[in-house]
């Protein structure tokens, strides 16, 4: 897939603010019981299946790829901004982070046990999602898992200014049900939801998406 706009903006804006961004967001999940369940039961069903490896795609600073290796996860981390994924490898030297986009996954067909986008995919244009989608279908093994992290809305709001930087970054909220749909025309059936209200920091309800791929793909 061939590389869009929106992509060199926000690749630009997390290498700006990579460092504050790990520093001011490095407790988040500390503070977030319902996130770090949801996040159990994905490595729970992976670990169960033994299908594989699981890719953490727009991994940031690593604090997901590492919270997955510390529940018994092969996990390693994608992403976009060369900066973030220095970042990662500095405070986690233990574990794999790969610069890459997960429109064009440098990954094999039938690859991976499970997929997390922790709020990766909240900077793609709703019109690009089928794409990203199709892409997380074709490197997911039969039966393999998603645990997606997303914005509930239905609007996008452009950020100028982020983490104490100059930015250029599109936000897009999506409704749960939408996203759901979507992911079922690509292979990718819902198992699980949860939708929890917002917490002090956060403007919008946040939603959790589990999905698999058939084992019969």
């Amino acid at each position: 897939m061939t590389e869009t706009p929106h992509l060199h903006a926000t690749r630009a804006s997390y290498d700006t603010v990579a460092v504050d961004y790990a520093r001011l967001l490095g407790a988040e999940l500390a503070e977030g019981p319902l996130d770090r369940a949801m996040l159990a039961a994905f490595a729970e069903l992976v670990q169960a299946d033994g299908a594989g490896a699981v890719a953490d795609l727009g991994c940031g600073p690593g604090r997901i790829t590492a919270h997955l290796a510390s529940l018994g996860v092969d996990a390693f981390g994608v992403d976009l901004s060369p900066g973030m994924v220095e970042v990662a490898r500095r405070t986690y030297p233990g574990l794999r982070f790969d610069e890459g986009s997960m429109t064009a996954l440098n990954l094999k067909d039938d690859s991976l046990g499970g997929i997390v986008a922790w709020y990766s995919t909240v900077h793609t244009p709703p019109e690009e999602l089928p794409a990203v989608f199709a892409e997380f279908h074709r490197v997911l093994a039969p039966g393999g898992h998603l645990l997606l992290a997303f914005k509930v809305g239905d609007e996008c709001v452009h950020l100028e200014r982020a983490y104490g930087h100059a930015v250029s970054l599109d936000v897009y909220r999506f409704p749960p049900d939408r996203v759901a749909a979507l992911l079922s025309r690509h292979g990718l059936r819902e198992v699980a939801r949860l939708v929890r209200e917002a917490s002090d920091w956060e403007k919008t309800p946040q939603a959790f998406l589990l999905a698999r791929k058939s084992p019969e793909s």
